[in-house]
């Protein structure tokens, strides 16, 4: 085992998935964080679990200005070095990740292999 494949580098939240976090508790008058998770299962094998939630004790916490983006610790080496993305395009509006430990994933976006 080499030194690289044991470093976990934290994701990074660009400013638009912060500022759609702002959105969301504008039009909802709650602040929560942003939890993305990976689980086992969907057509590749892993897939993304994003949901709003509150923070657990042992969570990884990126934040800013007010805003935060939750990884519990089970899921950070999967999301090492990944960015985490909000897109707004014709075929939908959704939090995004994008995962360079991916092998592959599926047309969805939420499924992938490692």
């Amino acid at each position: 085992m080499t030194l690289a494949s044991t470093i976990t580098i934290p994701p990074r939240v660009t400013d638009r998935a912060y500022a759609r976090l702002a959105e969301i508790a504008e039009m909802t008058g709650r602040v929560q964080a942003l939890r993305v998770a990976v689980d086992g299962g969907g057509c590749s094998g892993f897939q993304y679990d994003i949901s709003l939630d509150e923070a657990a004790p042992d969570d990884l916490v990126l934040e800013h200005g007010g805003h935060r983006v939750l990884v519990d610790p089970i899921s950070l080496p999967f999301l090492s070095n990944a960015v985490i993305d909000f897109t707004d395009e014709l075929i939908g509006a959704r939090f995004v990740v994008q995962n360079p430990n991916a092998a592959s994933s599926c047309g969805c976006g939420t499924s992938f292999s490692m």
